[in-house]
């Protein structure tokens, strides 16, 4: 009998376009007022929660999702099945080396991928490369170092710090938020060219304080097992 593949956490699986992807929307639009055969790119889509909300807003168009972690793209798939969204496709790749040719899409966007890697501007290169004249690139990245605990419990904090030097430690940037436009120039971006905009998000209800402490209970055992 078939068994679907286990889902990431509920933290991540709730997201969606509308939840993450919130800057881009109002542009996304208006370009498929012109031309409702976008082709987007997601890059790290991760189980394609948001891959499959914006193929749901590009019904005359394409999404794409790709991802470094194979594994994880069965469930991608099948979160898209379970849906019933049809113009959308999932592989295996990396964000230093998309295997597209130039210029392949309207639209390329990643979420919370360069806050975990080096040299986050070669990534950038890389979906400028593949991103049309005219086209966009639009990213959203934590900053980690901003957030903020109350009341200040001391396993929390301690949590934090963990988390902060687990990045680092992988090559990556716990304060990527900030550094969004100069690493986007370093891709070789003119800086008139780079709109940058900020949000803020919160777990204050008894629902999202379950999800996100679920999140981190799931972080802690990795971590042990490590």
């Amino acid at each position: 009998m078939y068994q679907p593949p286990p889902p990431q956490s509920t933290l991540h699986e709730s997201r969606t376009a509308q939840t993450s992807a919130a800057h881009l929307l109002p542009t996304l639009n208006s370009l498929k007022s012109s031309n409702p055969s976008l082709k987007l790119l997601d890059v790290g889509s991760g189980s394609g929660t948001i891959s499959i909300s914006f193929a749901q807003l590009l019904p005359l168009g394409h999404v794409t999702g790709i991802d470094i972690n194979a594994s994880i793209i069965p469930r991608a798939r099948a979160n898209a099945d379970s849906a019933g969204v049809k113009n959308i496709s999932f592989q295996q790749g990396s964000i230093f080396a998309l295997p597209f040719e130039d210029e392949s899409f309207d639209v390329v966007f990643c979420h919370q991928v360069l806050i975990h890697i080096p040299n986050p501007w070669e990534g950038l290169k890389e979906m400028v490369r593949v991103t049309r004249k005219g086209g966009i690139v639009a990213v959203k990245e934590g900053d980690y170092v901003s957030e903020c605990v109350w009341p200040e419990m001391e396993g929390l904090e301690k949590f934090h710090g963990l988390m902060e030097g687990v990045m680092r430690a992988g090559g990556g940037e716990p304060g990527a938020g900030r550094r969004l436009v100069n690493w986007a120039m370093r891709a070789g971006v003119e800086r008139e060219r780079v709109v940058g905009s900020w949000s803020a998000q919160s777990y204050s209800t008894a629902e999202e304080r379950k999800v996100l402490g679920e999140f981190l209970s799931l972080l802690q055992c990795v971590l042990r097992e490590c």
